[in-house]
């Protein structure tokens, strides 16, 4: 469901722009004064749109156009030969993207779903608010980067551009470039075909530069951020099993999860979901500290059908299940409720008795809920953080960096906040490179596709009205994907 207090804001900011809009404009004593401050600034509103338009970047657009010609050429045409090839990867990627939310809302339960390669972003559904600030200046970067693209493509072939501006539609910003069309209309389809490819090839080009910024920040924050030698501490949520005295806190190296080594946030993440999929963990503790499930009351089951001998509700004991021996050849399962902390601290982890490494020892397990994990985590120098219950809770609970500060005086967040906004800039950007290959009415694949036919089909189809018709079905089919895949986008993230 979409957040009420979000969708209030939004809507109320929105009616308070157009009605003070609205208000200015019917004012005969400030009507002429409020347009002519608007035309002066290139600002124009209608309902959840608003847009600023300058000529201010014309020269700086000029300047990028005159940058060695030859090697731009090149750079163009890459991006022609990329434009082409992209346009049917995005029919493709769409194809199965509808494929898979289809079976999604098939299923008996959607969640289970395999990872879309495209899903409809929604602030404040499934988006943090927390990270709002990073989706829309990536977002605004990437359009920004898009239209450079267009501009200096179309000021090569000798069409003028008109002012760069940029938009906000709801809560999107973007950008967009005003070309004079009848320059454009007059030169060849190849030429046009540059023009228009070059807006995804960029933001193809800032996908590749993000990811390879993200790949060598180890690298390049080396001399002041070390990395390898566990997972910092960024964040840990208030009241979360986490917190506490003795829980984690900000600042703090992870190392381990039990016997997982923890090295960074991977193998936090690694670790985490390991410890869910396989059976609890057993410690080996001295079998005469082990005390019969009498002296806390009788063993019972659970609704679930687990074990449990701990009839009071101590935060510091736990029910331990192990095997007795009965006898040379038999063995009976024993429960005994113990204090957790100083049964387990220090001791190793087991499977089986055998496991242990002195005779008089048993491998004991928590007796615990379906589900339910008990877990070590080791962040020398403190004693080892006890958690016990949903593995993803855990991870959910506590962020981490795979970045540890050399200096004092370093901030934890700044790899974070280089690592995040590169993360965003790669999604974006990749996002923005296919939805605008996909042939579809008032997207530059609309552009693409008119100007390939217009290039490749003028000696089989020598009837322009046959052409326009070609391309008018495949825009309508284009159109019907990406409408497709945006609607039942939408619902599947609502509908939640």
């Amino acid at each position: 469901m979409i957040p009420v207090p979000l969708l209030v804001c939004v809507m109320g900011g929105w009616c308070a722009v157009y009605l003070t809009d609205t208000l200015l404009k019917l004012s005969s004593t400030h009507r002429i004064r409020y347009e002519s401050w608007l035309a002066s600034r290139g600002l124009m509103l209608s309902p959840f749109h608003v847009r600023w338009q300058t000529t201010a970047f014309n020269r700086l657009f000029a300047y990028c156009a005159r940058i060695n010609p030859r090697a731009q050429y090149l750079w163009f045409n890459s991006g022609l030969v990329f434009g082409v090839v992209s346009m049917l990867g995005s029919v493709v990627l769409l194809t199965r993207t509808l494929q898979q939310t289809l079976a999604q809302m098939t299923a008996d339960n959607p969640r289970m779903g395999g990872q879309q390669a495209l899903q409809v972003v929604i602030p404040g559904v499934n988006l943090p608010t927390s990270q709002l600030a990073y989706f829309f200046i990536a977002l605004l970067l990437s359009g920004v980067i898009h239209e450079l693209g267009h501009a200096v493509a179309a000021l090569r072939e000798q069409v003028r551009v008109n002012g760069f501006g940029i938009f906000v539609f709801v809560v999107y910003p973007g950008a967009f470039v005003d070309l004079f069309t009848t320059h454009l209309s007059i030169i060849s389809p190849t030429q046009q075909l540059r023009i228009f490819c070059a807006g995804v090839w960029h933001n193809f080009v800032l996908c590749v530069a993000a990811l390879a910024f993200l790949f060598l920040l180890p690298f390049l924050l080396f001399p002041v951020y070390s990395t390898g030698g566990g997972a910092l501490v960024t964040e840990v949520v208030q009241g979360s099993a986490a917190d506490g005295p003795r829980g984690l806190a900000v600042g703090d190296i992870v190392t381990g999860l039990e016997d997982c080594p923890v090295w960074g946030v991977e193998d936090w993440s690694g670790c985490l979901s390991r410890l869910s999929r396989t059976p609890q963990t057993g410690y080996c503790v001295p079998g005469a500290s082990l005390q019969p499930s009498w002296a806390h009351g009788r063993a019972f089951k659970r609704l679930d059908g687990t074990m449990d001998c701990c009839s009071n509700s101590s935060l510091t004991d736990l029910c331990f299940s192990y095997m007795r021996p009965q006898g040379k050849t038999s063995r009976e399962r024993e429960y005994a409720c113990m204090p957790v902390r100083k049964m387990v601290s220090g001791t190793r982890v087991c499977r089986t008795d055998g496991d242990c490494a002195h005779a008089a020892a048993v491998c004991v397990t928590p007796s615990l809920e379906n589900q339910t994990r008990f877990i070590r985590v080791t962040h020398p120098p403190n004693t080892h953080m006890l958690f016990v219950g949903y593995p993803p809770h855990l991870q959910y609970a506590v962020s981490l960096t795979n970045f540890v500060p050399r200096f004092g005086f370093l901030h934890l967040d700044l790899p974070v906040f280089l690592e995040t906004f590169c993360k965003y800039v790669v999604s974006l950007s990749g996002a923005l490179a296919v939805v605008n290959s996909v042939p579809c009415f008032a997207l530059d694949g609309q552009w693409m596709l008119n100007a390939l036919l217009e290039a490749t089909l003028v000696a089989v189809v020598t009837d322009r009205q046959k052409r326009e018709l070609i391309g008018f079905f495949l825009l309508l089919a284009g159109s019907a994907l990406l409408a497709a895949n945006v609607a039942l986008g939408l619902w599947m993230v609502t509908a939640r």
